[in-house]
């Protein structure tokens, strides 16, 4: 049984510098696999299959824009696919997939887990044709894979249209929803899209299927709103099954990625399968410079780009780290009943305050690694840029270079796109990647003195909730014979001179500067516990904060999905946003439709008796760390610190934000903000 409620108080420092206490206040034990499916993690042979790189997403064409630049116009469908992600000899795994539904020219029509990457350029907007074809060959709809829990605050379309995106009630505890599935995509990182882009957790959509049941409602609440704000906005017209977005690409380079967001669905839909990444090049954000000539610099590449050979080599590689669990049918596994978290076995919703499905974390037990379980990749003695992403559902990951003799490990971007200057992960930080949930990282690893051979990326994070700490001193790290492994690099010479610019030597382009902030929103992240199992957290919630917490202790009041928006930036605004972080966790938080500074954390003190917070007397807040230096769009918020944000909204609409743990987010753990006034004729 996982409890988390012992935090007291947080006793300094960042990033790996924070407290935390295990079940009953002790740290924990040495670490050992962590419970799943029936397939035992430990049986699964490892770097059996070298990894697969992405290739990148083929359109459909190119629509012409009126006084502007052609639109590069793509349909993406979700599907059902078959996937050999455990080794060769072990069986397939049905996923859930993105994939192009229409191609222009001869391109490969290729659905898999992660997808194939969209390869976006600054300055030329994409627009996108989403489409649900969770259908069988016969038209009817799909069931989910995984155990939908229907207790909780989402999509609901049983409900109907009056009560879709509702939390329903039930007057005995009801079995698992075995229904049609919605989907609505997010694009993770996007700057300046317009909310009917931005895919909104109630603008879900159904697929369009023969036995729909009657009654049920078939698009989120937002959907029409949104549609006919499409429509006249750029002129995409929305079918039943499907929702078109735009995305402008005025913001400066990096690297995004798209997955599902539907309400109270998206644990279960991204752990299907769908995700991918979006690599946004070119602009002011994209000049790096060698400060040694002044000249544009040469970053590793090249990455895979359309209609290249089958075997082309690649020094960008896009990397997303996902953890899963399996049967040893080759299914997914992921939790049926609460009891799998701590043992709670009932009574359930609505007997008591707990849902019989949802589990407040999942840990997977084995490492995937764009999409093959513990793969193996092929690097020459020189440098590679390694797109980072951590896809995991609850899991931090510490990614640990330490044991690569030789190695050398450079951070040159983030969320946001680049740093303000390279930061040396090897000499300054013990060659450590720390990476929360939706977290990425732009690296240059530096392969040049590596020995050949074998030699593994380890995960030093671990098997249970994050607090921040020391691995191996305040928490055990991860399983070292299953999830404490990552990837297997196998080094060979380098055919050719490296042609690339050594890290220490780029001149990365110049950050834009913030307005200073007129208003200071506080804001609380909380855990409700359960009233009938003490110590069972029920649901994770977010609030606001009133007074300020700097002067004296300050009351929060926690808030739902579906409370009145209390977040109400105007167009043009710069803000400070503070976390408050009450809860015995770490919170990956996420801001849909900006990017911020991370200004500074700074100590707390929390009375959950009072429901107070107050910043502690005498503490001085710590700056951001290295590598979070230019914008990012996730933050870590540690327990029992307030943590402090910079941005300024350019877009009017309806947006969110949230905690990235995708349990948490499922239940409640999200809120709405709207930047400007309200919108005529939205939903109420």
């Amino acid at each position: 049984m996982i409890h988390r409620r012992s935090f007291i108080k947080y006793v300094g420092g960042t990033g790996f510098m924070c407290y935390f206490a295990g079940p009953g206040g002790v740290r924990s034990a040495l670490a050992q696999p962590v419970p799943g499916g029936t397939l035992d993690p430990t049986t699964i042979p490892k770097y059996q299959v070298p990894l697969l790189i992405p290739p990148v997403m083929p359109s459909a064409g190119r629509v012409a824009a009126k006084g502007g630049k052609n639109i590069d116009y793509y349909e993406i469908a979700v599907r059902p696919s078959s996937q050999q992600i455990l080794p060769p000899g072990f069986p397939t795994t049905t996923v859930w997939s993105y994939g192009p539904r229409a191609v222009r020219g001869r391109e490969p029509a290729l659905f898999h887990s992660p997808a194939l990457t969209i390869e976006a350029e600054w300055g030329r907007p994409v627009r996108v044709k989403w489409i649900n074809e969770l259908v069988s060959a016969d038209g009817e709809f799909l069931p989910h894979l995984l155990p939908v829990d229907p207790t909780l605050h989402w999509a609901n379309p049983p409900g109907g249209v009056f009560a879709r995106d509702t939390r329903p009630g039930f007057s005995s505890t009801p079995g698992q929803y075995t229904g049609p599935i919605p989907i609505v995509t997010h694009l993770h990182g996007s700057v300046g899209v317009g909310d009917e882009s931005d895919g909104y957790a109630e603008a879900w959509f159904l697929p369009v299927a023969d036995d729909i049941p009657a009654g049920y409602a078939t698009e989120g609440t937002w959907y029409d709103f949104f549609a006919a704000k499409a429509e006249a906005k750029f002129g995409a017209a929305w079918s039943p099954g499907s929702a078109t977005f735009q995305y402008p690409n005025d913001e400066r380079a990096s690297t995004k990625w798209y997955h599902d967001h539907t309400l109270g669905l998206t644990r279960l839909n991204v752990y299907a399968g769908l995700a991918g990444f979006y690599l946004l090049r070119g602009g002011p954000g994209d000049d790096v410079r060698d400060n040694r000539t002044g000249k544009k610099a040469v970053l590793p590449g090249p990455a895979p780009s359309r209609h290249d050979p089958p075997d082309a080599t690649y020094y960008e590689i896009p990397i997303a780290i996902q953890d899963r669990s399996f049967n040893s049918d080759g299914s997914l596994f992921y939790p049926d009943t609460r009891a799998f978290f701590d043992g709670i076995t009932g009574p359930y919703i609505p007997d008591t305050d707990v849902s019989p499905i949802w589990n407040p974390e999942f840990f997977g037990n084995t490492m995937m690694v764009n999409g093959s379980t513990w793969p193996f990749q092929v690097v020459e003695q020189r440098r590679y840029r390694l797109r980072l992403l951590n896809g995991c559902q609850s899991r931090f990951v510490i990614l640990d270079f330490g044991n690569i003799p030789g190695i050398k490990v450079w951070q040159i971007g983030n969320e946001g796109g680049f740093l303000g200057a390279p930061v040396n992960m090897t000499d300054d930080h013990g060659d450590r990647v720390l990476l929360g949930p939706a977290e990425r990282a732009d690296c240059i690893v530096d392969f040049t003195d590596v020995p050949a051979g074998e030699h593994l990326l380890h995960n030093i994070g671990p098997d249970e909730p994050f607090a921040g700490g020391i691995p191996g001193v305040d928490f055990p790290p991860a399983d070292a014979d299953t999830t404490g492994q990552v990837l297997q690099f196998r080094v060979v010479p380098a055919p050719r001179r490296d042609p690339t610019t050594p890290p220490e030597f780029l001149e990365l382009p110049a950050l834009p500067v913030l307005p200073p902030a007129t208003t200071t929103r506080r804001l609380a992240l909380l855990e409700e516990m359960s009233m009938f199992f003490p110590g069972a957290p029920s649901e994770a919630l977010l609030g606001t904060v009133a007074g300020d917490p700097s002067m004296a202790p300050a009351e929060w009041t926690p808030q739902h999905w579906d409370d009145a928006v209390t977040e109400n930036p105007a167009v043009g605004a710069t803000e400070v946003w503070e976390f408050y972080n009450a809860t015995g966790d770490a919170h990956p938080m996420h801001i849909h439709e900006v990017v911020f500074e991370v200004v500074d954390r700074q100590a707390i003190l929390v009375d959950e008796d009072a429901q107070t917070v107050m910043v502690e007397p005498g503490s001085s807040p710590t700056p951001a760390e290295p590598w979070e230096s230019g914008f990012k769009d996730m933050v870590i918020a540690y327990p029992g610190q307030v943590t402090r944000v910079k941005m300024t909204f350019g877009q009017p609409g309806q947006f969110v934000w949230h905690c990235h743990i995708v349990e948490h987010e499922d239940n409640e753990m999200m809120r709405p903000y709207r930047i400007g006034p309200p919108q005529p004729g939205e939903p109420i």
